[in-house]
């Protein structure tokens, strides 16, 4: 037993996780085993007496089988997410809090409250027989679904389980008709189990668990029906020794005071159990709503979160023009970007090194505009940027960044280490439309209108920028000149009246 105890712990130091807690749980199951077999050897070989009937120390050897089985439901072959563990954890605990709760209630009562020693042997060797046939019953259903050498580790501990038990019942039987000595026959089967299970750790060294799969939920499931049926039960066991005509009034009692600390105990795990459960809802909640607010492909924010988000900022312009505020920071100017000639870039060199080319561009995009800027992947190779807090009539020195932070530099993304220079093509239109009437022009139209500023940039030979502005009676002298490319020069464009067809 000592050195079963020694080869279990050896196994669990090295260990991390769940694993490392099993290693630990089946040695102070062992542990636990063995400080019982030293209270026998002292009665034996030292006080040279029979061991009485209803010692506590019978406590020891229930009690032993409890980390063990403690620690196969820790399923430590899989590795569980964080939040699954934190959750599992207390389904955990509360059946082991069940399973005490068993032992004290219907073995405790028949030894100190109302002595039976009929009554205490019987209900200990059923509780006995309950946690040997539950041990092997988990040990099968983990063989089953174990494979490599998780598989052959359950295997064995299985067939381990099987004949100790086998030993123990025949031992504790002929202990009960008074046939059994130290040193009889029947010790002999008993102690060969304990080598079987020495060999047990030994075929478990360096295990670690493999990752859970969706396939794995019903086990959490069963788990966490398993502790509610135990806590709904504890209700009916009360009311059962309420009831009871033959229980002694002693034991009756005895059996409902410690039903009424154990529903106790449960219900405040419970209470643990429910704000997790809370905290884990929100938590998900958060991820699952910026999850949907973001491109998965780049980080940057969806054309979702956009139409969260713009009523919001329309609204700030919309006031700050109203109320006449620094003309330098009431502006909204809406930039869409595209990339020039991207199906290119999926043609030679495949669409891997397209994403990374988006990847990279929206890194560049991302350090050229403002902290107060949004920057969102408008759909397939086109981007927006969001210009809050600015003002049009320096709009085109951002449309001057954009281009020089995609163009400046090569690309070099390819395996074999190719760079390339790839430019972008952007159009821009400002929010209000007209300043003196901000209400006349929606943002959908303005958007619109950066698009169709888009497509001047495009069809005027690409890397450059168009910005449409409401007429003022002359045409800005404003140029943005588009770098890497045939040198073409585009003027600011601007267009009059509220229709954008005029």
């Amino acid at each position: 037993m000592l050195l079963a105890c020694v080869a279990f712990a050896i196994q669990g130091f090295p260990a991390n996780g769940r694993t490392r807690w099993f290693w630990l749980l089946q040695a102070g199951g062992w542990a636990l085993w063995f400080c019982d077999q030293v209270v026998w050897i002292v009665f034996d070989l030292i006080l040279q007496q029979k061991m009485p009937s209803m010692y506590p120390a019978d406590a020891l050897l229930f009690l032993a089988g409890a980390p063990m089985i403690a620690g196969l439901l820790l399923r430590p072959h899989r590795q569980s997410s964080t939040a699954a563990a934190r959750l599992g954890l207390l389904d955990f605990l509360l059946l082991l809090l069940w399973w005490f709760y068993l032992y004290v209630a219907f073995v405790v009562c028949w030894q100190y409250p109302s002595p039976n020693e009929a009554a205490y042997s019987r209900n200990f060797d059923s509780l006995s027989a309950a946690q040997t046939i539950l041990l092997t019953g988990i040990l099968l259903v983990f063989w089953r679904e174990g494979s490599g050498r998780w598989k052959r580790l359950y295997g064995l501990f299985l067939g381990a389980a099987v004949f100790n038990g086998i030993a123990f019942f025949t031992l504790n039987h002929a202990l009960e008709k008074g046939t059994y000595y130290t040193g009889s026959w029947y010790d002999i089967p008993y102690g060969a189990s304990f080598t079987v299970f020495m060999i047990v750790p030994l075929c478990g060294e360096n295990l670690s668990p493999t990752p859970e799969s969706a396939a794995d939920e019903s086990y959490n499931t069963w788990m966490a029906n398993l502790a509610m049926t135990a806590v709904l039960s504890l209700p009916l066991i009360a009311l059962s020794a309420l009831l009871h005509p033959g229980l002694p009034q002693k034991a009756s009692s005895f059996r409902v005071l410690v039903t009424l600390v154990t529903m106790f105990l449960m219900a405040f795990l419970l209470f643990i159990q429910h704000r997790r459960l809370n905290r884990e809802l929100q938590r998900t909640n958060v991820i699952l709503q910026e999850a949907s607010l973001t491109d998965p492909l780049t980080g940057l924010r969806n054309r979702r979160y956009f139409s969260a988000t713009i009523e919001a900022d329309v609204g700030q312009a919309l006031r700050s023009h109203a109320d006449n505020r620094d003309s330098h920071s009431r502006d909204l100017v809406f930039y869409l970007i595209d990339a020039d000639n991207f199906k290119e870039v999926n043609d030679r060199y495949g669409h891997d090194v397209g994403d990374k080319v988006l990847v990279e561009m929206a890194q560049r995009l991302s350090s050229s505009i403002r902290h107060s800027d949004v920057l969102v992947r408008w759909g397939g190779e086109e981007f927006l940027i969001v210009s809050r807090y600015t003002d049009r009539t320096n709009a085109e020195w951002l449309a001057q960044r954009v281009l020089s932070a995609v163009g400046d530099k090569p690309f070099s993304l390819t395996p074999s280490g190719d760079s390339f220079h790839r430019t972008c093509s952007l159009g821009w239109a400002a929010f209000p439309w007209f300043p003196h009437n901000p209400r006349a022009v929606s943002y959908e139209e303005v958007l619109t209108l950066a698009d169709r500023a888009l497509h001047r940039a495009k069809e005027s030979g690409r890397n450059c920028a168009v910005g449409m502005l409401a007429a003022t009676g002359k045409v800005p002298a404003t140029r943005v000149v588009g770098l890497h490319s045939s040198g073409l020069e585009v003027d600011v464009m601007a267009i009059a009246g509220p229709d954008p067809e005029v």
